[in-house]
């Protein structure tokens, strides 16, 4: 699975990467992160089965990105921009009703497991790099997680990669605008909060617009 989201992210990107770039620098990218990604990929944990998983999957390819584009020359923030465009040139493959559909699907699941995933949690069953979370339901359209330990986090800090938080946090704008789902929060473990404090709703609205920071919202 980590493999195909590699190849097809790439192959979707590549467009936009190569006129921002040049070509040069998208053969480099390339390689480098491919190289990177089969090393990354033996050594990465697998947490089995857990409501993050699928998050949690992603983790390996942030890695070798990021690294890959501070090698080639781009700054941080660069580097998180990069990962943006990845990301939204992947989910806008889709069209918006198939996204809403999964919008839908996203947060209902999240609805019917997370008070699974926090019983596996006060029982000692999660795997150690899985997410610890608090977890209210608020009303049919809303929830509240409180995530006080991030898989993505954990994962980035064994491969030396902890700079790719916060910038991989503000992806949460990026998934709930194009979803139709509705998102806010004011905390995150990447920017060095006690936890990350979202709010979700099934039906809702969420700004992406990167271009104007992320001061205001984590």
């Amino acid at each position: 699975m980590e493999r195909f989201l590699f190849h097809f992210s790439m192959l979707r990107s590549r467009r936009a990467l190569v006129a921002k770039y040049g070509k040069d620098f998208w053969d480099n990218f390339k390689k480098l992160s491919q190289e990177k990604l089969n090393m990354i990929l033996p050594l990465t944990p697998d947490i089995g089965e857990s409501v993050f998983s699928f998050n949690y999957k992603f983790g390996p390819l942030y890695i070798a990105w990021y690294q890959s584009l501070l090698e080639l020359g781009l700054s941080q923030t660069e580097s998180w921009q990069v990962l943006w465009l990845i990301n939204e040139k992947l989910l806008t493959t889709f069209p918006r009703f198939v996204l809403h559909l999964m919008g839908r699907s996203n947060f209902l699941g999240m609805k019917k497991n997370a008070p699974i995933h926090v019983k596996r949690q006060a029982n000692g069953e999660l795997h150690p790099n899985d997410w610890h979370i608090d977890y209210r339901p608020i009303n049919a359209n809303e929830i509240e997680i409180d995530i006080t330990e991030c898989g993505l986090q954990k994962l980035a800090q064994q491969f030396n990669a902890s700079g790719l938080l916060p910038g991989i946090c503000r992806l949460d704008y990026l998934m709930s605008n194009t979803m139709g789902n509705g998102f806010k929060r004011t905390k995150t473990l990447g920017d060095g909060d006690d936890c990350c404090n979202g709010c979700f709703q099934l039906r809702g609205s969420c700004d992406w617009a990167p271009e104007r920071g992320f001061v205001d919202r984590k």
